[in-house]
């Protein structure tokens, strides 16, 4: 009996006693994971899910964390200003040994289901948003609108840039401190907007 499974974007056709190289799980050397993804069961009665087989799973006993084969990314611009660079990177994968096929009653075998771990940096871009969202709640809102254009060296672009970083006044502008400034990733705001703009709010 053999079956296909689904694990980190790839599908595997797997049989009790394979050894399989998967993207990296989030387990230990030793400890018992189970495949609850099955497209296909095979053998004397095949079943084809739609898209996964209803109760079916496959275990797996983990034998280590390993890296795979060193990938080489070399990038050259043939320009003036010519630059190049050369990036090596090795894929965090998981060994595993499959133990068990299960046609049914895989969500009361009581092993945890096999998942990825994601990568230690990838959850550090959110927090970008955050102190983005949290400059804009910051600055100060007025009743109406000013006219952002009037202001030297903004044009339409920059001025809907500005507004949808949440500056929709001369004096929303004028009360930016230099770490509002520098959170801003829409736009670069200029020393000058601010000075022109403190100006303008006077009226």
């Amino acid at each position: 009996m053999f079956a296909v499974l689904k694990t980190g974007g790839k599908q595997y056709k797997v049989q009790a006693g394979d050894i399989l190289r998967v993207e990296k799980l989030a387990a230990d050397a030793g400890e018992k994971v189970q495949f609850n993804d099955v497209l296909m069961l095979g053998g004397d009665a095949p079943v084809v899910g739609a898209p996964f087989v209803a109760g079916a799973g496959v275990q797996a006993e983990v034998i280590e964390q390993i890296k795979g084969d060193k990938v080489i990314k070399f990038v050259k611009r043939r320009r003036k200003h010519s630059s190049k660079r050369t990036v090596g990177h090795r894929q965090k994968l998981t060994l595993v040994k499959i133990t068990d096929i299960l046609a049914s009653g895989a969500d009361k075998s009581g092993i945890k289901a096999a998942t990825g771990s994601a990568p230690a940096g990838e959850a550090a871009p959110a927090a970008k948003p955050a102190k983005k969202a949290e400059a804009k709640a910051e600055a100060p809102a007025t009743a109406a609108a000013d006219d952002l254009t009037k202001l030297n060296g903004v044009g339409p672009a920059a001025a809907k840039k500005l507004v949808e970083a949440g500056i929709e006044s001369f004096a929303a502008l004028a009360a930016l401190s230099d770490e509002q400034i520098a959170a801003i990733e829409t736009v670069k705001v200029k020393p000058e907007w601010v000075e022109q703009a403190k100006e303008l709010a006077k009226g």
